[in-house]
C-alpha cells in the first residue's frame, strides 16, 4: 500500500510538472488565420527593451515548426535560406529585439486554402516605433498552417526583405482574398 501511494503521489507531481510547463494557446490567437497571423506580428512587435512574450509565440506554431528568412550575404553575394526552429529563432531575435524597438505590420495578405492547408502571403513593414510612419524595411512572410480540426498551427513561416533590386509586386500590396 505505501509503495502505491508513493507511487501516486510521484505521478500526479510529475503530471503537474508538465502541465505547468506546457502553456495551452489562447483559443482567439489560433481560431481563424487570421488571427493567428496576427498573434504572431503582435508577439514579435515592441518597444526597446520590452520582453516578447515567447510563451505566447510558442503556442502558435507545431511541433516540428521552422521559420526561416532568406535573403543576399552582403559579403559573399549568395542567396540562401536558413531554417529554425522557434527556440532559435527566440534565442537569434531576442537581443535585437531588447536593443532595439521592432513593430512589424501586415499591409495585405493572399490567402490559398486547401483542406486543412493554407498559404498566406503576408506583405509586412516595419518600423522601430509603433508610431512611425516610414518603415525601415518591408518584405513579405510566407505562411504555411495546418488546421488539425480543432485549431491553427504555424508550420513554416519563410520570408524575404524588400531590396532595391527585388522590390514587392504591386499585386503583395493589395489583399485578395
Amino acid at each position: 500500500m505505501k509503495k502505491l501511494l508513493v507511487l501516486f503521489l510521484l505521478t500526479f507531481t510529475f503530471s503537474i510538472n508538465l502541465t505547468a510547463q506546457t502553456k495551452e494557446a489562447n483559443p482567439a490567437d489560433v481560431a481563424s488565420i487570421d488571427a493567428i497571423i496576427r498573434a504572431v506580428y503582435d508577439v514579435i512587435s515592441g518597444d526597446a527593451g520590452k520582453a516578447r512574450d515567447w510563451d505566447r509565440f510558442r503556442t502558435l506554431f507545431h511541433k516540428d515548426a521552422r521559420l526561416i528568412p532568406s535573403g543576399k550575404n552582403q559579403k559573399t553575394g549568395v542567396i540562401g535560406a536558413t531554417a529554425l526552429p522557434p527556440e532559435d529563432y527566440i534565442k537569434r531575435a531576442e537581443p535585437n529585439f531588447l536593443k532595439d524597438g521592432f513593430f512589424e505590420k501586415e499591409v495585405a495578405n493572399r490567402k490559398e486554402i486547401y483542406g486543412n492547408i493554407a498559404h498566406v502571403f503576408s506583405t509586412y513593414e516595419s518600423f522601430r516605433k509603433s508610431d512611425e510612419k516610414k518603415p525601415f524595411m518591408r518584405g513579405i512572410n510566407s505562411f504555411q498552417l495546418l488546421n488539425d480540426g480543432k485549431r491553427w498551427w504555424i508550420v513554416t513561416i519563410f520570408w524575404q526583405a524588400e531590396t532595391p533590386e527585388n522590390p514587392i509586386p504591386k499585386q503583395y500590396l493589395k489583399s485578395k482574398n
